[in-house]
């Protein structure tokens, strides 16, 4: 009998982690969902109290409502973003389309913090509107709110699918339509439109799973209007009382939703999938005229109103406050000696320790991951490419309350240690790193390896020695798009914390709850400023001027 190889002993190595990390938290959250605590009989009692109580279903249907128009109108923004800048020179577009990255690249809680400053109850804007208008505008709070941040959020992901679509489309189709007497109108509508259609459906449907999954945001200015993922954190996490069972059976309909989702992407990737070979790419034109005016300030407008949040909160930083809420005016540095300076405050030291633990991790896993399944293809590789796609499309919150269910006692146990919290970043960012690496990996020819091993070395030492080396641009690009979502992470970090491995997100949602607003804008700007110069970083690794999928 052969004896297994290296590379199957990587394979079940690699494999028994995700069991370990990944299926048996969630089989233990679907085992709670339907079994009495006290009896330990099966019982679907709590799926029962769900569905039989307005209260508690109706915010799946507020989910729905939010999560449809904040689609609807993210792809509103992103595609003609999109198609104005492939389709028009626009000036400085290499950093307009930087600055719409860095916008989605931002938690989603920041933009809801950094609007209530702006349109809160006492927001700037707010106050500017109830002067000169002479009313008594409430605020961005509700379902208004929630949808505005989330769709400000969330169309970069739709810009950034059109527009690699768009920079794969063949000009002369659009050449072709106009010779036979097609308008603009009638060439985007009819030509452009259907040849985007699959690009835009999977970014919309990414963004459907994003918005559908995030509970920061709702918690922040929802008020009154209480969706899906804060009735599970309220469940679970509540000051009142909690219900692990029924908070269990909650996790249980959000992850058959969002697998049933993520399902459907793959079904209609695969049925509207085709391959477009751009022999003569779009080139942008020179405005004219009126047409220029209102290129320009649609795209300015656009990046303006998305960066807004992120200027909002690093202006805010600077201005000094009293009793942390209310701004006096004047500029000062106070904030930043509060956060920075702050001898107990541990929570940017923990951010980029547990994030570098987490990448150098992503990194190793990310390498192993794709060049088994590009190179090695078989059930077991198959299986684990599937498993390391589960905690992406699974909300955070989840995947936080399935490792603390799975890690309290017993023989492991993990809750309240750094090691849990860098388990579940890493296993929630590392399909960006295992993409890029996989893409690099299609790009490089098999025979380069064979050259390796026919002079003599190993299999495992030609994937060391030729492969890694050629591979590491693009493992390097992916690895700085892991730890930008990796430092951004608040889902299952709000779950898994502790006192002692406070995060960067967790301090800025703490603040942000207890009104201390300066400290909040603090932390958020460190947490921008970072995002910005690793994006910066991805820009000079990649020598690409553009972000698109």
């Amino acid at each position: 009998m052969k004896k297994p190889g290296i590379w199957t002993a990587f394979t079940l190595v690699i494999l028994c982690f995700f069991l370990l990390f990944v299926v048996y938290p969630l089989f233990l959250i679907m085992y709670q969902s339907v079994v009495d605590p006290e009896t330990h009989a099966l019982t679907f009692d709590y799926f029962t109290k769900f569905f039989g109580r307005k209260f508690y279903w109706i915010t799946l249907v507020n989910s729905f409502k939010v999560t449809v128009c904040a689609t609807l109108v993210a792809a509103i923004i992103g595609l003609p973003m999109a198609y104005v800048l492939r389709s028009f020179k626009v000036p400085c577009s290499k950093y307009v389309n930087i600055l719409i990255v860095i916008s989605y690249l931002s938690p989603p809680f920041i933009g809801a913090y950094a609007w209530i400053q702006l349109l809160g109850r006492n927001g700037f804007i707010t106050q500017i509107i109830n002067s000169i208008f002479n009313v008594q505008f409430g605020g961005i709070y509700g379902f208004a709110g929630i949808v505005l941040v989330f769709s400000l959020q969330s169309f970069p992901l739709i810009y950034m699918y059109v527009s690699g679509a768009l920079k794969n489309l063949d000009s002369s189709l659009n050449e072709a339509a106009e010779s036979l007497g097609c308008n603009a109108f009638q060439r985007v509508t009819r030509i452009i439109l259907p040849l985007v259609m699959p690009s835009l459906l999977a970014g919309s449907l990414l963004v459907f799973m994003r918005v559908f999954s995030d509970f920061g945001t709702p918690m922040l200015i929802g008020e009154g209007f209480k969706t899906f993922p804060v009735l599970i954190y309220t469940q679970f996490m509540g000051e009142v009382s909690t219900d692990d069972h029924f908070a269990a059976s909650l996790c249980v309909i959000v992850v058959v939703i969002t697998l049933f989702l993520f399902f459907l992407q793959r079904m209609m990737a695969k049925h509207y999938s085709y391959a477009m070979t751009a022999l003569k790419p779009m080139q942008p034109v020179k405005a004219e005229g009126s047409q220029k005016f209102f290129v320009y300030l649609f795209v300015y407008g656009v990046a303006f109103i998305a960066m807004l949040p992120q200027l909002t909160v690093i202006f805010t930083s600077f201005l000094e406050t009293v009793g942390g809420s209310v701004y006096t005016g004047n500029f000062s540095l106070m904030n930043y000696e509060n956060t920075l300076f702050s001898k107990d405050n541990i929570s940017i030291f923990n951010t980029y320790a547990f994030g570098l633990c987490a990448i150098g991790i992503v990194v190793v896993l990310g390498i192993l991951i794709s060049y088994l399944t590009a190179r090695k293809p078989s059930l077991l590789t198959n299986i684990l490419d599937t498993l390391t796609m589960f905690p992406y499309i699974i909300p955070g919150s989840v995947l936080g309350i399935a490792l603390l269910s799975g890690f309290n006692s017993g023989i492991l146990v993990l809750s309240g240690t750094a090691l849990i919290i860098i388990i579940s970043l890493t296993i929630r960012r590392m399909p960006y790193t295992i993409r890029s690496s996989t893409a690099i990996i299609s790009q490089i020819s098999p025979s380069v390896e064979e050259a390796a091993i026919s002079l003599g070395a190993s299999e495992f030492k030609s994937f060391r020695k030729v492969m890694v080396p050629m591979m590491l641009p693009g493992v390097l690009a992916g690895a700085i798009m892991s730890w930008i979502t990796l430092i951004s992470e608040l889902s299952s970090s709000i779950i898994l914390y502790t006192s002692s491995t406070s995060t960067l997100t967790v301090a800025i949602y703490a603040e942000v709850i207890r009104s201390n607003f300066g400290n909040a804008a603090a932390y958020s700007t460190i947490l921008t400023l970072t995002s910005i110069i690793s994006l910066l970083i991805f820009f000079r690794l990649t020598k690409n001027e553009d972000i698109s999928v």
